[in-house]
């Protein structure tokens, strides 16, 4: 049975739109920070990834898979078993080696791309991989999903010659463009950059931070960006761009981060061959679209209320019979929703009331009831958040609205 809702005046909170909307659990036998995904929030957690990985794809990325540990070894030949040892889960083999929950993946995709030689031809190389990593977060700083120990990334990797560089930054900007305006964010950039007062801080030499943060800084003139520069906020390898989202009620989220690296690639000897049969040192371009699923899922759900879009709703439909003897004309309607590749389910318990009052408490986009009337007429009359459509649609009719509305992601 769903829960009331708050007062409408209140702040929104993920972690009770969560719970309203089973979307996600949490449990003591398992533990704080690592939350527990319903069906319903799986199916929202892919949607997200999906939307990602089609603008991904049609850009020339690839899936890549990699093993949740690794040898302590390759975080000391990346840097950040130094300068993060504390931070990570370690685990002894039974024979005494040592090995680590991954913190984070681009010291294993490096791996791949090393795994054989490359052409200047073969240029670009971008992988992506949505995957869980792992940090050991104090207790008392873990909060629902904006602070776990299980952190899933939607995180690509593109190796390229410095030439692609800007070429590549417009490919990514782009989806970040279209994937925050879909919602109703607004953004803007924020160029974090390395603390020259702390060099330990950091990988690699004060040139080569000037030289990365240089390019940074023409491309966001050449995007025209709303930017603005934070020394001290860099990544451990190498400058990035960290796009600030504000949401519905005016709060600034930090999410999607592209990050430009010439740090990991010396340190592994990544490298391609160009066109005069030599050995070019090459860049890494870190990418997370939404940042990490968890925190992205706890701003939107702030941002919107809850109220999800359909594309992305878990049950995009509920079709309430008025009783027992409309139940079989609501299956059948049912069935044709399901068939066309609609989300739907079919609520037959309780009072209409109470079944009406719960699709809402819910948020589902759209709810149908089903009586003597639209039995005997072959039609459906349907709800939406917004109230009672004026006509009553065929299922035929309803189902080619809801397909253009989940196609368009409107």
């Amino acid at each position: 049975m769903a829960k009331e809702p708050a007062e409408k005046d209140s702040v929104p909170d993920h972690r009770r739109i969560g719970q309203e909307l089973d979307l996600f659990t949490t449990s003591d036998l398992v533990g704080s920070g690592l939350p527990l995904w319903t069906p319903r929030g799986t199916i929202v957690r892919q949607e997200l990834d999906r939307f990602v990985w089609e603008m991904r794809s049609a850009r020339g990325y690839e899936r890549v898979t990699i093993p949740h540990i690794t040898k302590k070894e390759l975080y000391e030949k990346s840097g950040h078993w130094d300068k993060f040892s504390e931070d990570l889960f370690r685990i002894t083999s039974r024979e005494g080696r040592e090995y680590a929950l991954k913190p984070m993946n681009c010291p294993h995709h490096t791996q791949i791309f090393a795994r054989k030689p490359h052409s200047y031809r073969e240029m670009p190389q971008r992988y992506a991989e949505t995957t869980m990593v792992y940090r050991d977060e104090q207790s008392g700083e873990l909060g629902g999903l904006t602070r776990v120990l299980s952190i899933t990334q939607d995180d690509s990797h593109v190796f390229c010659r410095h030439a692609q560089v800007k070429e590549e930054f417009f490919r990514l900007w782009d989806i970040v463009d279209v994937f925050y305006i879909s919602f109703g964010f607004k953004l803007r950039t924020r160029l974090s950059f390395h603390d020259p007062k702390e060099p330990e801080k950091y990988l690699g030499t004060n040139e080569t931070w000037k030289n990365a943060e240089a390019a940074l800084r023409e491309i966001a003139k050449e995007r025209n960006a709303d930017y603005f520069e934070a020394p001290g906020e860099a990544a451990l390898y190498g400058p990035k761009l960290d796009f600030m989202a504000t949401d519905s009620i005016g709060r600034e989220h930090q999410v999607a981060t592209i990050q430009l690296d010439m740090n990991l690639p010396e340190r592994f000897d990544l490298t391609c061959v160009n066109e005069k049969g030599e050995k070019e040192r090459i860049v890494m371009i870190h990418s997370a679209i939404m940042g990490s699923i968890e925190r992205f899922f706890a701003v939107l759900l702030e941002h919107l209320e809850g109220k999800l879009p359909t594309w992305l709703s878990p049950v995009q439909v509920k079709i309430l019979p008025v009783s027992e003897r409309h139940e079989e004309y609501a299956r059948t309607v049912l069935q044709k929703i399901l068939g066309a590749g609609i989300r739907a389910k079919i609520d037959a318990d309780d009072s209409l009331g109470k079944r009406i009052r719960t699709a809402k408490i819910e948020k589902v986009p759209y709810f149908v009831v089903v009586g003597d009337q639209e039995m005997d007429a072959g039609t459906l009359t349907v709800e939406t958040r917004t109230g009672k459509m004026k006509d009553t649609p065929t299922v035929d009719k309803l189902i080619s609205l809801l397909q253009v509305e989940i196609l368009t992601r409107k």
